[in-house]
């Protein structure tokens, strides 16, 4: 049975705020598993996915329980809001597992995290490439005491590249990733999509990777495919500027590049180059910024190693 439900929280605005969720459970014992979207509330095909796949979901084929969330931050959704939460301008995947006396974003963080992300057997939180940001699809784990089968989860998601985050070195800090981790809840990011278009191929890389991890999990009835030929790296590189500028990269998302290869150049208001951004290792260019004003620390691009 699908049930449609919702997680008030109080604390939030004078009126609280609402964020509604489906839950589905079996007729057959199982794992959980919780999908979460619109963490960053302008990533519209990780929404639309989720959306989608309850939809099309026959509950007789289900083993256990499924709750999905397909808006998480519903303020930065209604908002149009790129990465962060309006009311505190924090990015709301930077900040679990929350706080509970903390800034608008920080309480957020905790009651989510709290409700969906502790006790779940499985995590995937879907993302996409948000209003300024070009991406090639894929997935990310933690370095962690479940790391063989979060790998596992991102192996079986199907997007061509997967990412390992070590824990010493945690490019992606207070994400719901990192923090399910922590907990030893198996967990991923996958994301497909970019710009804040809703791409129809898109939507449909999320929603066959959704449907082969959950038969791989054993949550859905059916069979899932052969292990693909996957692009594994070990950590990245993201790269900024230091100065407000235009940004102009020479490079696109998937792009192999070499040790010291033009990415870009940063010029100011006249047009003239102050910085010309390079490679810093052999690797592939997973996301970039694909809007040319970019602040001061202003991220550029993402450059998986390897």
């Amino acid at each position: 049975m699908i049930t449609r439900k919702t997680l008030h929280i109080p604390e939030l605005g004078s009126a609280g705020l609402d964020i509604p969720y489906f839950e589905i459970v079996g007729n057959r014992d199982g794992p959980q598993l919780t999908l979460m979207a619109g963490v960053h509330g302008a990533e519209y095909t990780s929404i639309a996915a989720v959306r989608e796949f309850i939809r099309d979901l026959d509950p007789d084929a289900v083993s256990g329980r499924i709750v999905a969330i397909p808006i998480v931050n519903v303020p930065g959704f209604w908002a149009r809001s790129a990465f962060v939460v309006p009311a505190d301008g924090k990015n709301l995947n930077r900040s679990f597992p929350g706080d509970p006396n903390g800034t608008y974003t920080e309480i957020l963080a905790h009651h989510v995290f709290d409700t969906f992300i502790a006790g779940t057997d499985y995590l995937v939180d879907l993302h996409a490439g948000d209003l300024p940001e070009s991406l090639e699809p894929f997935s990310m784990f933690e370095e962690s005491s479940v790391e063989d089968i979060s790998r596992g989860l991102a192996v079986s998601y199907g997007l061509a590249h997967i990412m390992r985050q070590s824990a010493a070195v945690r490019t992606v800090a207070g994400s719901s990733c990192a923090a399910a981790a922590d907990i030893g809840v198996p967990a991923i990011i996958a994301e497909s999509g970019q710009n804040g278009l809703l791409d129809r191929s898109a939507i449909d890389r999320h929603l066959a990777g959704l449907r082969n991890l959950s038969r791989s999990i054993g949550v859905l009835d059916g069979a899932p495919w052969p292990e693909r030929n996957l692009h594994e790296h070990e950590g990245w590189h993201w790269l900024r500027t230091d100065r407000e500028g235009w940004w102009q990269p020479v490079v696109v998302t998937g792009a192999s590049v070499a040790a010291g290869e033009l990415l870009g150049t940063v010029s100011d208001v006249w047009g003239d180059v102050f910085a010309e951004v390079r490679a810093p290792e052999v690797g592939t260019v997973l996301f970039l910024t694909s809007s040319p004003a970019v602040s001061a620390d202003g991220l550029l691009l993402g450059l998986a190693r390897g």
